[in-house]
């Protein structure tokens, strides 16, 4: 096998290269807390995660204000995708977080999981977010790729009891609201320390690409 092919493979979104070489093109959460324990410190530029809640409005959008606001404020940013959320976005508040809303763009879709993964594969979008009752493992393995081929963070929304199925998402956490915050625990991060994580909503801080 000659060098140039070899570089190609190696190139390959299919490609993990282990936690000594983790994914560290990373923007920052916004908490310090939580930046301390992801590679990179802080969430993946491409690639996608999933958040575990036990019900919607458990505080998961607080949890990602500062990250949609950063990048949607970047200098040639391109879209924020909302896949077919399960309630009206209320734009005031997206403003009050500092997000800006010519950069946002909400999909209408009958095939969400379908819409999802285009909004990463075709590179229009540096964040998709998406809400799933059940998808299979090879869905997830394809919103994956779609993901680091697409250059976009990718961010699924799930229900607790998926945590005990397989997941190809580079990042899993589990999300539980506590009085001002939310409490965290990493059940799948590539480099990162695993274990839970206390935030409050008030620590937040405008992030900066790492």
């Amino acid at each position: 096998m000659g060098a140039e092919r070899l570089t190609q493979l190696l190139q390959h979104p299919a490609i993990w290269w282990g936690a000594n070489a983790a994914q560290t093109d990373a923007i920052s959460t916004g908490f310090a807390a939580l930046d301390e324990c992801l590679p990179g410190n802080g969430w993946p530029r491409s690639g996608l995660i999933e958040l575990l809640i036990p019900r919607l409005g458990s505080g998961e959008l607080y949890l990602l204000m500062p990250v949609l606001a950063a990048l949607t404020k970047r200098e040639n940013a391109r879209w924020c995708a909302w896949i077919a959320p399960p309630y009206q976005l209320f734009a005031p508040a997206l403003v009050a977080h500092g997000i800006a809303l010519e950069r946002v763009l909400v999909v209408r879709a009958h095939e969400p999981s379908w819409a999802f993964e285009q909004a990463l594969r075709l590179g229009a979008c540096d964040v998709a977010l998406a809400w799933a009752h059940r998808l299979a493992a090879k869905e997830i393995r394809r919103l994956q790729l779609a993901a680091q081929r697409g250059r976009a963070l990718g961010v699924l929304f799930r229900r607790h009891r998926a945590a005990h199925e397989s997941s190809s998402a580079q990042l899993r956490m589990r999300l539980e609201p506590t009085g001002e915050g939310a409490r965290l625990t990493l059940l799948k991060s590539r480099g990162g320390r695993k274990g839970p994580i206390q935030l409050s909503w008030n620590e937040a801080h405008a992030p900066g690409s790492m």
